[in-house]
C-alpha cells in the first residue's frame, strides 16, 4: 500500500493556507446558510398554520419543491441554469471591507432555501407541540399574534425544536461539499486542488475525512449543551417514555 505518514501528518497537524482558506469558507457558508434557513423555516411555519390559502398554498407548493428535487440539482440550477437562460446572473456583490463572489452568493442562498422548506416542518411540529391552553391564556392577557408567539408559544416550542435543529446543522455542514460544482473553494475543492499537485490522493482525502469529522464532533457537544439548556437532553426526553410503560402495564394488569 503506497501511504505516506508524512504527507499525512503534514496536512492533518499544518494544514497549508489552501485547506484553512477551505476550512474557514465551510464554516462561514454553513452557518450563513443556517440562519437564512432558519429565518425562511420561521416565516414559512407561520403561514403554513395560517387559515388563508393564500399564505397556506405558496409555502405547501415551497416545501414540496424544496423537498422533492436533489439538492445538487437546485444548486446548479440556480447558479449555472438561470445565468444561461438569460433570467439571472450572481455577480460580485462589492460590500466595502470584502467582495463577496457571485457563486457564494448562491450557495448561501441555494443551501438557505433548502434548509427552509425542512425548518419550516420542525418549526411547524414544534409549535404544534405546545399546549392548546398556552394559546388561550395569552388571548385572555389581551395578546397580540406577535407577541403570543415570541412571549409564550416560541421559547415552548424551541424546546421540541433544538435536536432537530442539530442535526439539520450537522447536515448543513456535510452538504457544504456539494456547491464546489460551482467552483466554490470550500474544504473538498481545497482538497481536490492539493491532490491536483501532489498526486496524494489517499493521505489527503482521509484527513478532509478527519476534519469533518472533528467538526460535526465539536457541534455536536455544543448540541449536547443547548439540548441540556433548554431542557430537552435524552435523560429527560426518555424520562416519560418511561413512565407511559409503567403505566400502561398497570392499566393491562388491571384488566
Amino acid at each position: 500500500m503506497n501511504f505516506s505518514w508524512d504527507v499525512f501528518w503534514q496536512y492533518l497537524l499544518r494544514p497549508s493556507d489552501i485547506y484553512l482558506y477551505g476550512l474557514w469558507l465551510t464554516c462561514v457558508i454553513a452557518v450563513s446558510a443556517m440562519l437564512l434557513g432558519c429565518v425562511l423555516g420561521l416565516l414559512a411555519a407561520l403561514m403554513r398554520l395560517s387559515t388563508n390559502p393564500l399564505l397556506q398554498y405558496p409555502v405547501r407548493f415551497y416545501v414540496w419543491l424544496m423537498r422533492g428535487t436533489p439538492l445538487l440539482v437546485q444548486i446548479v440550477f440556480l447558479y449555472t441554469a438561470l445565468a444561461a437562460g438569460g433570467l439571472f446572473r450572481f455577480e460580485d456583490l462589492d460590500l466595502g471591507l470584502f467582495i463577496l463572489p457571485g457563486n457564494i452568493q448562491a450557495a448561501i442562498i441555494a443551501l438557505g432555501l433548502n434548509e427552509g422548506a425542512y425548518m419550516a416542518e420542525i418549526i411547524r411540529a414544534g409549535i404544534g407541540a405546545v399546549d392548546k391552553g398556552q394559546y388561550e391564556a395569552g388571548k385572555s392577557l389581551g395578546m397580540t399574534f406577535p407577541r403570543l408567539m415570541r412571549r409564550i408559544v416560541l421559547p415552548q416550542a424551541f424546546r421540541v425544536i433544538v435536536p432537530p435543529l442539530g442535526n439539520e446543522f450537522n447536515v448543513m455542514l456535510k452538504n457544504t461539499t456539494l456547491v464546489s460544482v460551482i467552483g466554490v473553494q470550500e474544504l473538498l475543492l481545497s482538497t481536490q486542488m492539493v491532490t491536483s499537485a501532489t498526486f496524494r490522493v489517499f493521505e489527503l482525502y482521509l484527513v478532509v475525512a478527519i476534519y469533518f469529522l472533528a467538526l460535526t464532533t465539536l457541534w455536536g457537544f455544543f448540541q449536547r449543551w443547548l439540548e441540556v439548556r433548554f431542557g430537552k437532553s435524552d435523560g429527560q426526553a426518555a424520562a416519560p417514555n418511561r413512565m407511559f410503560g409503567r403505566q400502561a402495564m398497570k392499566l393491562l394488569r388491571g384488566r
